[in-house]
């Protein structure tokens, strides 16, 4: 399962990784600089030993040097020169690897990041409508951060001291294999400890991701409904639910730590107890004449700097594991299939009136249980002419948003079709079709930035101050805007809310006119507002529909009956049609809900 997932992800990552193959191909060779200086470290130290206690021409090291002719006080000099030549050395490779390691991992990750945003964006409606906002922004945040700082803490160390103990080891045989193999006898027990410890940091720190995961869609669905719950006196009742998730996050993050202090704790014994034999039968060596007490030195501190991957591994193997989850969890967003409607249709639709037709359409949600069995839309048929005007209205629940669903492409029909002039819909391209359509939202969506930017946000292109203050004034949006503290140029908070409901609809009102779209997709552009507001907003959408194709979705019978033509929709299906004028005279359905809300 461990192998799979590490090869899930390095194909996965192996592009991003590619691109960065120069800056990564030097931050290895400075690596590799760095580490074979640190194999150079115990040398001066050895030799001034050697040197102090007489023995420096036997070592085997300083053969083809001839010590003589230099006094010991300038023997010790070159020793203690070396030392400070040799860290000066390895701190500027150290550093340059470090940052150029750290360079590439930003850039990797940055990479991926973008990709990874770009992949949501793509994803069906139906993923997000079971997807937490909080744990898909964890995801993209936090775990794509985790990895780029387990790259440069964590790796690179681990990376370092692989190769540094290839390269010891080789000294540590050419020393004294015997000592060599005696020192790697614990390796096997070693491997063992921190392969079995790994595992279960490893499935640990799966659970505490995904225990942070649901504490942070909880905490967005907190903020988001911030309101409600204040004015419901719901924060006792938050705040435990919150405190539970918290604590059990906590209790996971524990486990982890406490296991990963466990297995360092258990891998520093096992390097001491081999010392201690190591050291026990070096010394009996030396005073046997056997090896130089600076061989011993050397020996010793090789052999603790090649036990130091296995000690690096037990200390970073929490973080390892919570990298690797986070890589996992990553993937499995970057593998979900995007929607369908975006593989088919390369088709561009011209920028000019086309008639609509829904032609017997059948749709229903993907769900489990007993609502898969009733859909939301059945056998609907109708016909909108170019530049004509057709209303959709009916109780909540009828199937109105879902025809507006269905035409952007967020849903594919489950039977029947629907054509735009003489083709398929899903003979369009995708983006293109979307960028033909006029469409405002039931709940319009304004962004942190000036009003002058959220309205030029509708055109496909450069557009002048002019153009926006047109949008403005056909909105009715203009007056209002003028008298905010910077007019144009005033600053929106997030999602508008520093605005009043009718004055964030009409500014996406003048976002759809300026993109002077021949179609319309107006989707409750009423709701929710009051009657001075409604009717400013009723005026600004006659302006915006005049000479368009125009779809309008709504429950408000009044915005209906401006339209050519009305369909009264009830459970998913079409119960009335025609216009305003034919529907009341048949004194139906539509005369009894046009009674209800008009007195």
């Amino acid at each position: 399962m461990k192998s799979k997932a590490s090869t899930s992800m390095l194909r996965t990552f192996l592009p991003f990784i590619r691109k960065q193959q120069t800056l990564l191909a030097g931050a290895f060779f400075m690596l590799l600089a760095s580490s074979g200086l640190r194999l150079l470290e115990p040398w001066p130290l050895a030799f001034a030993i050697d040197i102090v206690m007489g023995d420096a021409q036997d070592n085997p090291l300083l053969n083809g040097f001839n010590i003589n002719q230099l006094s010991h006080e300038n023997l010790l000099l070159l020793c203690a020169g070396g030392i400070v030549a040799i860290a000066a050395l390895r701190a500027a490779a150290g550093y340059a690897s470090t940052i150029g390691m750290a360079l590439a991992g930003s850039r990797v990750m940055s990479d991926i990041r973008r990709q990874l945003f770009a992949h949501l964006l793509r994803l069906p409606l139906a993923f997000f409508q079971r997807a937490r906002t909080g744990d898909l922004t964890m995801r993209l945040i936090n775990d794509i951060g985790m990895m780029r700082e387990v790259t440069v803490t964590a790796m690179m160390p681990l990376l370092s001291n692989i190769i540094i103990f290839v390269g010891m080891l080789g000294f540590m045989l050419f020393l004294d294999w015997k000592l060599t193999l005696i020192a790697l006898v614990a390796m096997p027990l070693l491997a063992l400890t921190t392969f079995y410890s790994s595992v279960k940091i490893r499935d640990v720190s799966r659970a505490q991701r995904k225990r942070e995961g649901n504490l942070a869609a909880k905490s967005s669905e907190f903020m988001t409904g911030i309101a409600t719950i204040q004015a419901m006196s719901l924060e006792n009742a938050a705040l435990d639910t919150f405190n539970g998730n918290d604590a059990k996050s906590m209790k996971q993050n524990v486990r982890s730590k406490r296991l990963a202090a466990g297995m360092e704790r258990r891998v520093d014994l096992l390097i001491a107890a081999s010392t201690s034999v190591v050291v026990f039968l070096g010394a009996k060596s030396v005073m046997n004449n056997m090896m130089s007490a600076g061989e011993l030195l050397i020996f010793i501190s090789y052999m603790k700097n090649a036990f130091r991957p296995v000690r690096e591994f037990a200390k970073y193997s929490g973080r390892l594991s919570k990298a690797t989850t986070a890589g996992e969890r990553i993937i499995e967003l970057l593998h979900t299939p995007v929607a369908v409607s975006e593989q088919t249709g390369d088709r561009i639709l011209p920028d000019t009136a086309h008639d609509i037709r829904f032609e017997q359409v059948t749709f229903h949600y993907p769900a489990n249980g007993e609502s898969e069995k009733r859909a939301a839309l059945r056998d609907i048929s109708f016909h909108l002419p170019a530049g004509g005007s057709l209303a959709i209205t009916g109780p909540s629940g009828a199937g109105k948003s879902t025809l507006s669903q269905l035409l952007l492409r967020l849903y594919e029909p489950c039977a029947g079709r629907i054509v735009i002039g003489d083709r398929d819909l899903r003979e369009y391209d995708i983006r293109n079709l979307r960028k033909q359509i006029g469409y405002l939202p039931q709940e319009s969506l304004l962004f942190g930035v000036s009003i002058r930017e959220n309205i030029a946000l509708g055109a496909s292109g450069p557009v002048t101050d002019d153009e926006i203050t047109s949008a403005a004034r056909l909105a009715n949006a203009h007056d209002f805007i003028i008298q905010l503290p910077d007019g144009y140029d005033t600053v929106v908070s997030e999602r508008g809310m520093s605005l009043s409901g009718g004055q964030r609809q009409r500014i996406a009102i003048a976002r759809a006119a300026i993109r002077r779209n021949a179609f319309l997709l107006l989707d409750e552009p009423g709701v929710g507002l009051d009657y001075k507001n409604e009717r400013e907003v009723a005026d600004a959408l006659v302006h915006l529909m005049r000479g368009k194709t125009s779809l309008l979705i709504t429950h408000n019978l009044a915005f209906a009956a401006r339209a050519d033509r009305i369909l009264l929709l009830d459970g998913g299906e079409i119960i009335e049609q025609g216009d305003h004028q034919t529907l009341m005279k048949q004194q139906g359905r539509y005369f009894e809900l046009w009674n209800i809300q008009h007195g």
